[in-house]
């Protein structure tokens, strides 16, 4: 299993949110610090999330992602702000190796599928979850249609994973949803990257035994609840 230590930037700085709560922020300091710490131990993929683009639509990490190219061997994956082709591709030439889509799926569906189309296997369908439905706009919107239906039709455009969230959990330290995660894989057919509350090894391993693709890892390593080696060994024995 893959685990992506998170970086999540607003306004230059490395925070995390309470449930998605931009007015509950914690702040952490320099990314770049954040992204040596977690490269050193051993990270091979961060989740680098632009939560300023997120809420605002307009995307402004793109710099920050080069210096983290340009400083360590590291892939990364992100998302945030991220709602025209334009913003895709920039963020990709930055630097980035994926890129996470939710909000343009849901409002700009053709776009959506050019997106798909113009940069194959760069896609990561951005499925947040609130009491089961799809929610867009840095999760301060539901959608009508439920998480895992929208996951069903990104495996039929021909998406190969999806970061999975379920905002009840982000931030609140209470453990991950493994059922819901499990589910949203089976169903849709989709590598899920499970995301919130992801707090203790015990998450881990129930995410691992059930299979899961990935986990973005976020308050836990921050605050020191989990560490970030110990967690990697666990999800890379076999």
């Amino acid at each position: 299993m893959i685990l992506f230590p998170a970086i999540d930037i607003l306004n230059g700085k490395a925070v995390r949110l309470y449930k998605g709560d931009k007015n509950q922020v914690t702040e952490y300091g320099d990314p770049l610090h954040f992204a040596e710490k977690w490269v050193e131990c051993g990270a091979k993929w961060l989740h680098v999330v632009d939560l300023s683009g997120a809420f605002t639509g307009e995307s402004g990490i793109d710099s920050i992602i080069s210096d983290i190219k340009k400083r360590f061997d590291v892939r990364i994956q992100s998302g945030g702000g991220l709602r025209r082709i334009v913003d895709i591709r920039r963020r990709l030439d930055a630097g980035a190796d994926r890129a996470v889509i939710g909000t343009m799926a849901a409002y700009h569906p053709d776009d959506f599928a050019l997106a798909t189309y113009q940069f194959p296997e760069k896609i990561v369908a951005g499925i947040d979850a609130k009491d089961g439905m799809f929610a867009v706009k840095g999760w301060t919107e539901t959608t009508e249609i439920s998480a895992v239906e929208f996951g069903k039709k990104c495996h039929h455009m021909r998406i190969r994973w999806a970061l999975f969230t379920d905002i009840s959990k982000d931030g609140a330290m209470e453990g991950c949803n493994v059922e819901a995660s499990a589910r949203m894989q089976e169903e849709t057919g989709l590598s899920v990257i499970a995301s919130g509350g992801v707090s203790s090894m015990k998450d881990i391993a129930a995410l691992k035994d059930r299979g899961i693709y990935g986990a973005v890892l976020g308050k836990a390593i921050y605050d020191g609840k989990l560490d970030l080696k110990e967690a990697l060994t666990i999800a890379h024995d076999e």
